[in-house]
């Protein structure tokens, strides 16, 4: 049997995470650091205190510009891959967006940039590294952020729990299809945790209480929640783990 903790460590692999600008990307990102992994960072936005966080780990971050709701800026990131920067050994799908309101008032603009951020760029960009990993006979490492509307249905957030039900979907497929490449697919579902994409719900004090109350471990998370899954399932401590979504929701769907 393999030392255990051993099996945890990264050394000498490269990751990618998108959405690494702050949140959970950002907090994935530096866990990945922490465990021995180079980082590249994808975003739209300022990554220099991720980056900063990641040195202080004493690994090296690669800084990528990129707007996965817009398909022109995706092809120009698929592009520098493993030109510009390293293949990556990992990949973490993070990025996500969010636009809310009624079903019946939901625009077409708000539902294709869900759909273009939260499900296309995760497909086109899984699939880009995935092909060179089975052309380089390559094993390796995906892991979507999925979401509690992976499971559920939610409310006023209708393209966002389409993208995110269909994104539990595509984990399984995955990981059915690339596994006998050596390739584990598995997924994180986050529960209610305090970011960007949340502060409108903290902010109505009924939905924050109503979202608190159920919650058995008694509070909204934290990015640094996340941190420990991600190294598990992006370490070889999972390597026999395939289409799994991982739950870190504070015992929200036990309740």
């Amino acid at each position: 049997m393999p030392n255990i903790l051993a099996s945890f460590r990264l050394d000498n692999k490269t990751a990618l995470v998108t959405g690494a600008s702050r949140g959970i990307g950002a907090a994935m990102a530096t866990a990945l650091a922490q465990a021995g992994a180079d980082v590249i960072l994808v975003a739209r936005g300022d990554c220099a205190a991720t980056q900063k966080s990641i040195e202080a780990a004493g690994r090296r971050a690669h800084l990528l510009a990129a707007d996965l709701s817009d398909r022109g800026s995706v092809e120009k990131l698929l592009v520098t891959l493993d030109r510009d920067v390293p293949l990556p050994d990992i990949l973490v799908n993070n990025a996500g967006i969010v636009r809310r309101g009624a079903f019946v008032d939901f625009t077409q603009e708000d539902w294709d940039a869900v759909m273009e951020t939260n499900l296309n760029a995760v497909f086109r960009l899984s699939q880009k590294v995935t092909r060179e990993w089975i052309a380089r006979k390559r094993r390796g490492k995906i892991i979507h952020t999925a979401s509690l509307l992976s499971f559920q249905g939610g409310i006023r957030i209708g393209a966002y729990t389409a993208a995110k039900s269909a994104l539990a979907g595509l984990t399984r497929l995955m990981a059915n299809e690339l596994a006998p490449h050596g390739i584990n697919v598995n997924a994180i579902a986050p529960g209610y945790i305090a970011t960007d994409n949340t502060q409108p719900l903290r902010a109505d004090p009924e939905r924050h209480q109503a979202i608190l109350d159920r919650i058995p471990a008694g509070r909204w998370g934290e990015p640094a929640d996340l941190a420990g899954a991600t190294v598990f399932l992006a370490s070889p401590a999972s390597d026999y783990m395939h289409g799994h979504i991982l739950a870190v929701d504070g015992g929200w769907l036990a309740r």
